[in-house]
């Protein structure tokens, strides 16, 4: 029998909520239960500043659950978002905090799926280590996480004494992902509070270690995640990948919209699956047009950063975990990826930090 939203607010009962002694579920912060297929995603609003003597509360949270009959799996994120009208809305700057390690956070972003940003984002950092920096992969897209299969890593990620989840590597490159946590075809059914929190625990509640580039791969589109990775963290830059025929390329001057509206900037734009080589003859077919993303790009007044082609090597290496950076690094295709790589690292050098904006919708 599957447990029910009530089954959990029964167990959550014998929990003290953040002031040790009112029931977590009268407490008023429980921020969103989500179950699904017996696995249950629960999150708790917290202060911020007090997140690390709230962690043995979450771990009791998380045991309750786990005990309950039929739950399969448990997890408990902290949040510091409230369910509560919001504030009137403030003009001006606001500091996000950096992530202790962390010397520059940039974003792989798309205004819409299906354009090979993943891809784009897992060789991007194969190509940033290539250059001899330490380099961190976050998977930020909670509703279809890539990275697990890209860098063909399958396991859960360990917690170190200090409650800090240690990232698993793979190539030199340091990797967390949602994707480790659950299932491969779990679907992941929260709102964005839920998501806000997740990506809090995946940036902040990490052991990086020493990190030059941690790349962010976004989720497509310009919603919550974006949103809260641009207020939380000051953030260096983001890369918008895009494929060259129109549909796209309005979905990426979205994306580059978005990103300067929220004061990032933009590092360049990416055309993938620029064009086909038949490996056979040779005939060069343009399949989604060609130039599209480079126009766009010149148009907006952005760096653009290089074509990638459409390729069967690049597709067969990344369904089998074996990105074409690392598994064919004298191919034209790697050459590709480094060169984009290159302009990405150049146009990071002196970058010294900047305070993350307030968001004001008006």
């Amino acid at each position: 029998m599957l447990p029910t939203e009530k089954d959990v607010l029964r167990a959550l009962t014998l929990v003290p909520g953040p002031d040790g002694k009112t029931p977590l579920p009268a407490s008023g912060t429980l921020n969103g239960i989500s179950i699904r297929d017996g696995k249950v995603f629960a999150a708790i609003a917290i202060d911020p500043a007090k997140s690390m003597e709230m962690e043995e509360m979450r771990l009791k949270a998380e045991r309750a659950i786990k005990a309950i009959p039929g739950v399969t799996g448990a997890l408990v994120t902290l949040t510091s978002e409230r369910p509560q009208a919001p504030e009137p809305a403030r003009h001006g700057p606001r500091g996000g905090s950096p992530v202790p390690g962390i010397a520059k956070i940039i974003a792989v972003a798309s205004g819409k799926g299906g354009v090979g940003k993943s891809t784009t984002a897992c060789n991007l950092a194969l190509a940033l280590a290539g250059q001899g920096l330490r380099v961190g992969i976050l998977d930020a897209d909670v509703y279809g996480p890539s990275m697990p299969r890209l860098f063909g890593l399958h396991q859960k990620p360990q917690v170190g004494p200090d409650k800090m989840m240690i990232p698993l590597e793979a190539h030199g490159v340091k990797i967390m992902s949602i994707g480790f946590m659950v299932e491969e075809e779990t679907a992941m059914i929260w709102r964005g509070p839920m998501i806000k929190s997740a990506l809090t625990e995946m940036l902040r509640r990490v052991s990086w270690g020493e990190i030059d580039v941690l790349v962010v791969d976004m989720p497509p589109g310009t919603g919550d995640a974006q949103l809260s990775l641009a207020q939380d963290v000051p953030l260096a830059g983001a890369v918008i990948v895009s494929t060259p025929q129109d549909l796209a390329l309005i979905d990426a001057r979205r994306a580059v919209t978005m990103f300067r509206r929220v004061e990032v900037p933009i590092l360049g734009v990416v055309e993938n699956m620029s064009y086909f080589l038949c490996p056979h003859c040779g005939t060069r077919s343009d399949v989604f047009a060609h130039g599209g993303a480079r126009h766009e790009a010149e148009k907006l007044d952005v760096p653009f950063l290089g074509e990638v082609p459409l390729a069967l090597a690049i597709r067969e290496r990344s369904d089998a975990g074996q990105p074409v950076v690392v598994s064919e690094p004298n191919g034209p295709h790697a050459a590709v990826y480094r060169g984009i790589a290159q302009a990405v690292a150049g146009a990071l050098q002196g970058y010294q930090g900047r305070p993350a904006p307030r968001i004001v919708i008006e």
